[in-house]
């Protein structure tokens, strides 16, 4: 049984399928990519998965167990954390507390603890942002608030921030969205080490390199609907993902210039994609 499990997962609005009978797999130790054009649903998928917004059919399941009427912090407490796009940081806290204020997870006599006990609570997750920094190469930004620091910090302090709890799954909406090359290069490096810490990943992203270079797995949607799965080499080379990024006239363009996918190289497919991608864009009226 895979840690996440998605089955027939709708997503209706009015008559509007945002989703449309999603099956997903996500195992342990594993980082599952999830790509596709804007407006796809991907984002849609996330809130439906962490409890944002209601399944209107179909089911979840999170180490066994079905999500069905499990509220959003009791799906975080189970292990399962998000980011989001906006980043939603506190900008009047440190980094340092930012990671604190996720990685705390009070109990009803937590206070008796604290009381008992000072300190004893601060101490344990005081470990677990430390690692979270340290991981993330934020130790020296600690103490700065993140409105002190660059656009590509505050998207690391995102992901830092979901991995502060120890989490068993970690969704990443879009972290690499804003980064310059180098630092989603970095980003990349990050993302597998975490593995190896008993943590698996779900990586959204619009970032082709980054997806393709660190994923185990891929999903592709389009309006809504997975149209192919597989591993990065088969996904890069199925026609119905290029149709999708491309439109119509990829097939016929790809012919005509003579590009291919699917050599093997990361980087040689990346400059074929663009290439055909080019002379989509010469082509259109």
């Amino acid at each position: 049984m895979a840690l996440l499990e998605a089955r027939g997962l709708s997503v209706n609005y009015g008559g509007l399928y945002a989703n449309r009978d999603i099956d997903l797999d996500c195992h342990t130790g594993k980082l599952v990519g999830l790509i596709g054009p804007n407006g796809a649903g991907k984002t849609t998928f996330i809130d439906a998965i962490t409890g944002f917004t209601p399944i209107s059919e179909g089911h979840v399941t999170f180490d066994g167990q079905n999500l069905e009427g499990v509220s959003p912090d009791q799906r975080a407490k189970l292990g399962l954390t998000r980011t989001f796009q906006s980043l939603e940081l506190f900008e009047d806290l440190t980094v340092r507390d930012n990671l604190m204020a996720a990685a705390e997870r009070p109990q009803w006599y937590s206070f008796i603890t604290d009381i008992l006990l000072p300190g004893r609570n601060e101490r344990q997750y005081r470990e677990q942002v430390d690692w979270a920094l340290d991981i993330m190469g934020l130790t020296d930004r600690a103490e700065t608030l993140p409105s002190d620091l660059s656009h590509g910090q505050r998207k690391l302090i995102s992901v830092a921030r979901a991995l502060a709890a120890k989490p068993k799954l970690v969704l990443l909406d879009e972290p690499a969205a804003g980064l310059d090359t180098a630092e989603s290069q970095l980003l990349g490096q990050h993302l597998r080490e975490f593995l190896d810490y008993d943590m698996s990943l779900f990586l959204i992203d619009h970032d082709m390199g980054l997806v393709l270079n660190v994923c185990d797995y891929i999903y592709v949607l389009d309006f809504g609907e997975i149209i192919a799965h597989g591993t990065p080499a088969e996904v890069r080379a199925d026609p119905a993902v290029i149709q999708a990024y491309l439109g119509e006239n990829a097939g016929e363009s790809q012919a005509t210039s003579g590009a291919s996918f699917g050599t093997g190289d990361v980087a040689d497919d990346a400059a074929a994609f663009n290439a055909v991608l080019e002379d989509v864009i010469e082509e259109a009226p």
